[in-house]
């Protein structure tokens, strides 16, 4: 059930690994598309705005939350790589304890200040109520949220990145089914839309758990390993919370600049929306490198083979640049099409905004490719808090554009701040992979430890 991902071609491995993830999160994706087709097409364009001016706190939290996960996940990968079992079993008990923590303070501090900081926001007036009755369904499900993150990292850090794709590929359809029943026959509009994501993915976080629980017989603890340990939790949490910072900081440009756009009006967020939805499914391609890195660096760290880590960032760019150029053209010749999946084609001026916003994204998917690469590539070998720099420059970034270019330029400004935040965080982000590997070649440099 287990992958070991330091042994033979780099390139054949992480697509060998990519794929099962990459359909993995292109399934986790029909949460957010289900979702908005069905309350674009059957509740319109108010309730459409509504979801979409959620998104980029939702970022600010899920993102914590996903990059906590992940985080966890990275000693674990590095002991399985070192083939330190005990030790690795200790840190997947230890994972438990931190996530209840984490889910339940979490859920409950986010319910409760969700509104205000939707007004904060400058959400139109017109969607403020549908929005926050969606994004407080949605943040009273994160421990569900959690569950299935942190299994799912677990076993992809076992070097198995099919078994999640199994339960996310269930937990879809049931999304599509419930978003159809709670929308369409008990007509509950956002509200419905929210707890069809939050049970779905439940359904999913509780299979995966019961399937690892039964399968892996590596991970079976001792009443010795279950224990709660301090050295372990400081450890994890060494490298969890500042992957989960990563996440939120670079969220909180996301914020910043939402609020610009909101100031636009509910037509360009529902356009931002339409075109977001589009892009992230497209995007899911760089999501899963950048996991598989995570995964990769890990393991050949732990296993102390650090030429290949150069070799695992180098055929990964070489894919992700190739699909940077395929998607442009596809966005150029059908992007219009794209978008009228989430808007009726009725609305000329939300669907040619949109496809404007996704060219100018798409012109610079190069730049993101690289971002989520080498940054899960840093993280992977055990440098988490190098990696939040990177994130406090696209925050930089998105914020700069949110502040100054936006209320002039209008969505033209709006659609290049991305490019802009992923070019600042390149331009940290290779050299300080660059500097990362020699740290570890050559441990007398006196730079920070990796996570044991």
């Amino acid at each position: 059930m287990t992958k070991d991902l330091t042994e033979g071609s780099p390139l054949s491995l992480i697509l060998g690994f990519s794929i099962p993830v990459l359909l993995g999160y292109l399934f986790q994706q029909f949460y957010n598309v289900t979702d908005t087709v069905i309350v674009g097409k059957c509740l319109g364009v108010g309730a459409l705005a509504a979801v979409g001016s959620t998104g980029a706190v939702n970022f600010l939290i899920i993102g914590f939350a996903n990059g906590l996960c992940a985080g966890f996940a990275i000693p674990v990968a590095q002991r399985f790589g070192a083939k330190d079992y005990s030790r690795m079993r200790r840190y997947i008990a230890n994972i438990v304890f931190l996530c209840i923590i984490f889910a339940v303070v979490m859920a409950v501090s986010t319910v409760i200040f969700c509104k205000p900081l939707l007004l904060l926001m400058q959400t139109p007036e017109d969607i403020v109520d549908q929005a926050h009755r969606y994004i407080a369904i949605i943040f009273a499900g994160i421990p569900l949220i959690f569950l299935y993150n942190m299994v799912s990292a677990i076993i992809r850090a076992l070097g198995d990145s099919k078994t999640p794709v199994y339960f996310l590929v269930m937990s879809a359809f049931l999304n599509i089914i419930l978003d159809l029943v709670f929308i369409v026959v008990f007509h509950w509009s956002v509200e419905g839309a929210a707890w069809a994501t939050v049970i779905s993915q439940g359904v999913s976080g509780f299979a995966c758990l019961l399937y690892m629980r039964t399968h892996y017989d590596i991970i079976k603890l001792s009443p010795e390993e279950k224990k709660i340990d301090a050295r372990s939790c400081r450890t994890l949490c060494s490298v969890g919370i500042p992957m989960g910072l990563q996440y939120s900081i670079t969220a909180i440009g996301s914020v910043i600049l939402q609020t610009s756009v909101n100031m636009l009006g509910s037509g360009a967020v529902a356009a931002v929306t339409a075109s977001g939805k589009v892009s992230m499914f497209f995007c899911t391609v760089y999501d899963a490198l950048g996991t598989t890195m995570a995964t990769y660096g890990g393991q050949n760290t732990g296993a102390g083979k650090y030429d290949r880590l150069s070799a695992g960032v180098r055929d990964s760019m070489i894919i992700g640049s190739v699909y940077a150029v395929l998607v442009f053209f596809l966005y150029l010749s059908a992007g219009r099409y794209l978008v009228m999946l989430f808007v009726n084609a009725a609305e000329t001026s939300i669907l040619d905004n949109a496809r404007m916003f996704l060219l100018e994204n798409a012109s610079c998917y190069i730049l993101l490719a690289a971002v989520n690469i080498f940054r899960f590539m840093i993280q992977g070998m055990g440098f988490s808090k190098l990696a939040i720099l990177s994130g406090v420059f696209e925050m930089i970034a998105r914020t700069l554009m949110g502040i100054f270019m936006v209320p002039h330029t209008g969505l033209v400004g709006a659609g290049f701040a991305s490019p802009f935040a992923w070019l600042l965080a390149d331009l940290f982000l290779v050299p300080a992979f660059i500097h990362c590997v020699k740290r570890l070649k050559r441990p007398h440099l006196g730079v920070e430890q990796p996570a044991e």
